[in-house]
This record gives structure tokens, C-alpha cells and sequence, in this order.
């Protein structure tokens, strides 16, 4: 009992203390388990191997000190291990930060002046606030918009510029161009100034790394390469005929920075760069954090991951380092290597400082021209050439983000790259949910499914959509546009029913547009049922009222939906009359027309232009009139015809009609009118009675349209009148 109570302690109070984000050391330090301390440190020291290179290589890409590199490696993999999310993510220097960081200073500083070095640690520092102040304001949720494409294409471009950067200290030529092509030009011009014992070993060093991989990609290739080129210049003082060497690296613990070089001025101009490293650095970590996740099945925290990070780059920036991010090379080394816990990240870390102390002497040999070589292997390795293929021949709008972020990283600024990027991601999202797909469904064969299947007769009565996508005011106009097509491509169609099992949000204005849809075809004598309405939906509909507008017995299940439209809400007349298409389970036992003439081909029938249509409001006005020259006949059911007919209109069921039982006799009409409830029924009397002897028409739209007009309402005015002009007076 004293041991869990003291375990309680131990992992309580941090949290009464400091913040949650804040206190996840004290969390991974009294939870760890003891047995993953061999596997956590094998897998450090493995990652230490990789790193130190690494990190001298992605500082020269940066053109800042060496140390630079070595100081971001050692405090980004403690920091970022300890207050990031993921347990096997590894924080540290990256080709694509250290690119963006040449980018962002280049503009205003020279690369090698102090006021450069510390512009950089400036510029970390205030990437790590912005990444820490997301963080803390729970805004991880924001990298959801930002498409994986914009990685893709950045990170191609950024490999491209960084290999061709590399070849002019290969090859050791001078090239003071920054632009693609400016480079390109002035190396082909700087070409006959080669120095033969430099391209010799950086070209080496590329041969010697490509083997190396191809026997065990396993090996450390780099490594290996970088020391060989080091005893080659050693052995043959090549550092006294050209060849450009690194030169003695400091010993010791990472040292504060130096803060006498502050400028106030130096942040507007470095905002935009920091903007651009921190939400670079956020979305390659999270992209690493996921992928690793998705095997070792850990649940991540992107808050946290965005605390880790900011940490991280704060205090590389406090400590004579620079901006840092996730490596996809690192990480994937410490999962792979056994890594369990943050701890193999944070080992790292310390192996390199330990390195430190015997290798610093070593660097005095290390060539120039070997460090291009390995970062020429590295940068090509940065283009995706299958996760490109993958984007390319899937989603269009992915694949126009990808090529417009990778030209823009190959002939813009770096910052504005990352922001054209993210703001096509943006504006794809945008386009995305707000024109969700609105799909007319069907039962599938087994009628266990529903699906789209656009090619299919559809039912007369009751139509099915999916709404695949939110309900929220940037989509409601599309939805609404989408149902009225809908409505005007059936307007037999009474009834309708919403699936909206793919609706996670819907704010008001979705409430507005469901409003709408239900007035609409209440108008029309129909009414509109729902399904599937997810939990937080139905809250809200619940909290506006639209419950009560709707009526709580018009939200359906699904597996009853159908029957019970069929059963309680659509028109059996039609079902039998109308309708040869038999959509549902439950037209299968209806029974078959009572006419054979009924199974005739209906599509061929109705698309018919031959019967002239009339407007319910010219038949209206003939009524009003009392033309005794137009004769209406009313070919639908009794029972229909009793819920509400055109005053005068003779009843004369359509069975009769194709029966041969019924025959138009002149009483001196000229006109016969025929009218049923959509218009399908009367077309068919029509041709089936055209002789010639009358001009036979149909109202267009049947007593659907003739009701949606108000025309009934109007006509029981006018019987009204005159039933009441007809009562005299008592005496």
C-alpha cells in the first residue's frame, strides 16, 4: 500500500505543479521500465553513429559552423525526446530546415559574419516560441489541413537545390550565386577551375556510400566514407594542396549564446522564416510520428508533439545551435533499432556529446568535398520518386499542390514555397467540404446495400440521397443546389429520404438548409425522413427547434426506413399503376398491372412528346370560366380522386381506359383534358385515346403541380361563391 501510494505521489505531483505539456519528463522518467534500458541505449548509440555526421553536414548546408550542427544534435534529441509525443521520433538538424534556414538569412546577412550566426539561433528561438504557443493552444489540429502533398513536393525540391548547392565545394569551385539557374550557369562557367584532389574525394566519397548501401543498407555508409576521405588527406597532406578541410571542432558542453549581438529590428525580418521553419518542422515530425505510430500502435499527442518541438527549438537556440525538426532517416534508425522509449532518442544525444571529446581532433582532416558527397546521397534520397508516382496518378487536386510547391521551392523563396504549399492545401480543403457529393442511392441486387447507381430506373414516390460530406455554411449552398436538381429531375417525387451517416458536423446554416428541403416538399404534399444521424447532429437539431419542425417520428432506422415509407407513406395506387420498376424489397410481392397493356415498356411511354401538356393554370382559368368546350377527365383511383380533384372532372380509372371500356362521346367539347397525380397515368390515356376527334392534352405535372400552384385552395374558393350566390334569402 506505502509503495502505490508513493507511486501515486511520484506521478501526481508534477501534474498539480506544472502543466500537463510541461511535465511529461517527470512522467517518462518515473514510469520507465528498466528492462528497455539496454534496447533504448543500443538504439541510441546506433543513431549516434548517423548523427554525428549528419549533423556537421546539415549545418554546412545552412553554411554555418560545423559546432552549430553537433550543439542542435546533441540538445534537439534530449529536449525533443523528452516533451514530444512519439517514442521513437528522433529531434535534431534536417537537410529541409537547414535549407530554409539558408533561405531565410541569406537575404540579410553574410553567411560567416557573427550577426549570421546568431540571426540563425534568433531564428530558432522564435520558430520554438510559435511551435510552443501552438502547442500550449491546443491548435495541433491545424496540420490536419496541411496536405501531405505539400511535404512531398517541398521536400523533392528542397533535394534538388540542396545536391546542386553540394557540387560546387565537390568539385571545389567557388559559386557565389544563389538561384537554380544562376548556379547551374555560373558552375558550367567555373567548370575548367576543378581541383582535381577534391573532386577525386568527394566523387569517392559518393562511390564508397552507394556500395556500401548496396551490400547492408545497415552499414554506415557515411561514416565509413567520411573517415576514409579523412585518413586519405591525412596520409597525403591533401589539406596543403587545396583541399578544403573542416578544421579542429570545440570540446565541451554546447555554450550559451551569445545575446550581445541582439537586434530588435532582426524579428519582423525573420518572422516569416520562422513562421515557414516551425510549421515545416511541425508537419515533418507529426508525418514521422504518424508513421511509426501506425506499427508500434501508439496513441500520439500532437499538442504535445508541438510543445516537444518548440522546447526543442528554443533551446537549440539558447544553447549556440539552430532550428531542428523530426527526421524521417533518425527516427526510422531508433524504431528499427529497438528504440522503445524517448530515452534511445535522448541517449543520442549524449553519445554525440561523448564522440565530442575524442573526434573534435579528427575534424581537422575531414574534407569538405566528402561532406557534399554525403549530402549529395542524402538530398537525392529527399526525393520520393514512389510517393510522388502515388500522388501523380491519384487525387488531381493533391497532385497540383505537390508540382506547384516543388517549382515554387526550386525558383521562389523558400518561406513563400511553404506558404503557396499550405495555402493551396487550404483552398483544396476548402473546395473539398464545401462541394460534398450529393448521391442519389438505391438497394443494391441483394437489396442489403444502398448505392450509387446512377444508370437505374428510380422510384416515382420516394427518392434516397447520401449527403457525403459536413453541413456547415460553406457547403450548404452546394447541398441546397444539389437537392433542387434533384427535385426538378423528379418531380413526381413526394418524398425524400436523407442518409446522414456521413454528416460529422452541421453548425446553423445547415439547420437553415434542412429547414428549406422540408418546407419544400411539405409544399409539394410530400415530407422529408432522416437516418443515421450522428450524435452531436441531432444535438444541435434538437437544440434549434428543427426536431420539432420535423417531427421526432420522421427520424427513421435504417433497417426499418424503407418499410415503413412503404407501408405508411407512399401511394399503393402508384406503386401498382405507375410504377414498373420495383425498386424496394417490398415492390417485389405487389401485385401485376390489372391490364396486361400495364407491362408495356413505360420509359418509351413517358418520354413521348406526342400529347400536348397544358399548364395548370390555363385549365384553372377554363374552370373559372365554365368552358363548356373543355372536358376534364380525372383517370387516377376513387380513393385519390376523393382526397381532392378539379371540380367538374369526370373519374374515369386508367384500368378502364386501357381495358377498351370507356370511349370519349362528343358532347360538345372540343378539348379533353387529362389529369392524373404526376402526369404518367394521363399520358397514357391520352395516347391511348387519340383519334383525332378532340385535341386531347394533359396538365402538366398532374395534381402535384396543379396543388404546388394552390389551385385547389383557389378553386374550393370559387365553389364556395358560388354555392353561397346561390342561397336566396329568407323571406
Amino acid at each position: 500500500m506505502f509503495t502505490a501510494l508513493r507511486n501515486q505521489a511520484v506521478l501526481g505531483w508534477p501534474k498539480a505543479v506544472l502543466p500537463n505539456y510541461l511535465s511529461r519528463p517527470l512522467r517518462i522518467i518515473s514510469g520507465y521500465d528498466r528492462n528497455q534500458l539496454r534496447p533504448d541505449l543500443l538504439a541510441g548509440l546506433t543513431i549516434a553513429v548517423i548523427l554525428l555526421p549528419q549533423s556537421i553536414a546539415y549545418a554546412l548546408i545552412a553554411e554555418l559552423p560545423p559546432q552549430m550542427g553537433i550543439y542542435t544534435a546533441i540538445v534537439g534529441a534530449v529536449v525533443g525526446a523528452f516533451w514530444g509525443s512519439s517514442n521513437q521520433a528522433h529531434t535534431g538538424p534536417t537537410n529541409a530546415v537547414s535549407l530554409l534556414v539558408l533561405s531565410t538569412l541569406i537575404i540579410g546577412y553574410t553567411p560567416g559574419n557573427p550577426e549570421y550566426i546568431f540571426a540563425a539561433g534568433l531564428l530558432a528561438l522564435m520558430a520554438g516560441v510559435l511551435q510552443l504557443i501552438m502547442g500550449l493552444a491546443r491548435l495541433g489540429m491545424l496540420l490536419t489541413f496541411v496536405s501531405h502533398s505539400v511535404v512531398i513536393g517541398f521536400s523533392a525540391g528542397a533535394g534538388v537545390l540542396i545536391a546542386v548547392r553540394q557540387l560546387a565545394p565537390l568539385l571545389g569551385i567557388q559559386v557565389s550565386a544563389h538561384g537554380l539557374i544562376e548556379m547551374l550557369i555560373e558552375m558550367v562557367k567555373e567548370l575548367p577551375e576543378v581541383q582535381r584532389e577534391t573532386a577525386v574525394l568527394g566523387i569517392g566519397t559518393i562511390v564508397i556510400i552507394l556500395v556500401l548501401k548496396k551490400i547492408n543498407p545497415k552499414i554506415p555508409a557515411a561514416l565509413i566514407a567520411m573517415i576514409a576521405a579523412s585518413a586519405l588527406v591525412f596520409a597525403f597532406s591533401l589539406n596543403e594542396k587545396g583541399v578544403v578541410v573542416i578544421g579542429e571542432l570545440p570540446k565541451g558542453l554546447p555554450p550559451l549564446s551569445d545575446f550581445s549581438q541582439f537586434d530588435l529590428p532582426a524579428i519582423p525580418n525573420l518572422f516569416a522564416g520562422a513562421l515557414a521553419v516551425g510549421i515545416i518542422g511541425l508537419v515533418e515530425t507529426m508525418a514521422i510520428s504518424r508513421s511509426i505510430a501506425t506499427q508500434t500502435g501508439q496513441q500520439l499527442d500532437s499538442n504535445q508533439e508541438f510543445v516537444g518541438q518548440g522546447l526543442a527549438n528554443i533551446a537549440t537556440g539558447m544553447f549556440s545551435g539552430y532550428a531542428c525538426s523530426g527526421s524521417f532517416t533518425r527516427s526510422a534508425v531508433n524504431y528499427n533499432a529497438g528504440g522503445r522509449s524517448p530515452i534511445a532518442a535522448a541517449s543520442s544525444g549524449v553519445f554525440v556529446l561523448i564522440s565530442m571529446f575524442f573526434l573534435a581532433p579528427m575534424a581537422a582532416y575531414l574534407p569538405r568535398t566528402a561532406l557534399a558527397g554525403v549530402l549529395i546521397v542524402v538530398s537525392i534520397g529527399m526525393i520520393n520518386r514512389a510517393e510522388i508516382a502515388r500522388i501523380w496518378q491519384g487525387a488531381r487536386g493533391d497532385a497540383i499542390i505537390m508540382l506547384v510547391t516543388l517549382f515554387a521551392t526550386l525558383f521562389l523563396e523558400l518561406a513563400i514555397a511553404v506558404f503557396i504549399g499550405i495555402m493551396l492545401s487550404f483552398a483544396l480543403y476548402i473546395m473539398r467540404t464545401s462541394t460534398p457529393r450529393v448521391q442519389q442511392v438505391l438497394p443494391d441486387e441483394g437489396f442489403k446495400h444502398f448505392a450509387y447507381q446512377p444508370t437505374r430506373p428510380v422510384c416515382p414516390q420516394l427518392g434516397i440521397i447520401n449527403i457525403l460530406g459536413s453541413l456547415y455554411f460553406g457547403a450548404v449552398n452546394h447541398v441546397e443546389e444539389a437537392v433542387r436538381q434533384h427535385r426538378e429531375m423528379h418531380p413526381e417525387q413526394r418524398y425524400l429520404l436523407i442518409r446522414m451517416h456521413n454528416v460529422n458536423h452541421c453548425d446553423f446554416s445547415g439547420i437553415h438548409l434542412l429547414e428549406g428541403i422540408v418546407h419544400m416538399y411539405r409544399e409539394g404534399g410530400g415530407d422529408v425522413f432522416l437516418v443515421r444521424v450522428g450524435h452531436k447532429v441531432d444535438k444541435l437539431m434538437n437544440s434549434t427547434g428543427f426536431c420539432n419542425l420535423l417531427g421526432r417520428q420522421n427520424f427513421l432506422l435504417e433497417d426499418t426506413a424503407i418499410s415503413h415509407l412503404f407501408h405508411h407513406e407512399l401511394d399503393p395506387a402508384v406503386c401498382i399503376y405507375e410504377c414498373p420498376v420495383r425498386v424496394f424489397k417490398e415492390c417485389q410481392n405487389l401485385p401485376k398491372p390489372l391490364h396486361p397493356k400495364y407491362i408495356e415498356v413505360f420509359e418509351d411511354e413517358y418520354k413521348s412528346t406526342v400529347v400536348h401538356e397544358v399548364e395548370p393554370e390555363a385549365v384553372w382559368l377554363d374552370v373559372k370560366s365554365g368552358d363548356k368546350a373543355v372536358k376534364v377527365v380525372d383517370v387516377r383511383e376513387p380513393r385519390e380522386y376523393r382526397q381532392g380533384h378539379i371540380p367538374g372532372a369526370e373519374l374515369v380509372p386508367l384500368p378502364q381506359i386501357l381495358s377498351g371500356d370507356f370511349e370519349l362521346k362528343p358532347h360538345g367539347e372540343k378539348r379533353v383534358v387529362f389529369v392524373c397525380r404526376s402526369g404518367r397515368r394521363s399520358r397514357r390515356a391520352a395516347q391511348k385515346l387519340m383519334n383525332g376527334e378532340y385535341q386531347i392534352e394533359i396538365v402538366k405535372g398532374g395534381m402535384l403541380a396543379w396543388e404546388s400552384a394552390g389551385l385547389l385552395e383557389a378553386l374550393e374558393e370559387i365553389t364556395i361563391d358560388y354555392i353561397t350566390s346561390e342561397v336566396k334569402p329568407e323571406a
